[in-house]
């Protein structure tokens, strides 16, 4: 019986370590940042390890020799590379998010990522 309770002990101490570790790692994910752009640099959007988009960057020479001057189909074309660039940065920040996770788990793969706050969509 004695046992049980000093397994259970040590198991809360490791859950307890665990979820430290994890809110470390949070915090440290909102400071890492990965950077993608689309069109040749015409559009660059950087976005940190919390799956938010920190920036945006337009380069308007490159996106005016893209697109154009203005019409509807311009502007299609510049929402699409703003879309390209932020699903490309969303990526890196996925691939950041399981490296960092797999550096403080040991190489664990653990489902839903508890205590960390989210769970990365699974890519298609």
């Amino acid at each position: 019986m004695f046992e049980n309770l000093k397994n259970m002990a040590s198991l809360l101490s490791n859950a307890r370590q665990l979820k430290e570790r994890f809110d470390q790692l949070q915090a440290e994910l909102g400071r890492k940042t990965v950077e993608a752009d689309a069109g040749a640099g015409a559009v660059r959007v950087v976005a940190n390890g919390r799956m938010e988009i920190v920036s945006v960057h337009l380069d308007r020479p490159l996106l005016v020799a893209l697109a154009g001057q203005g019409s509807d189909a311009d502007q299609q074309v510049v929402e699409d590379l703003i879309a390209a660039a932020t699903n490309a940065a969303l990526q890196k920040a996925r691939e950041l998010i399981q490296q960092e996770v797999m550096r403080v788990t040991g190489g664990l793969n653990l489902p839903g990522l508890p205590g960390l706050g989210f769970t990365p969509p699974s890519t298609p």
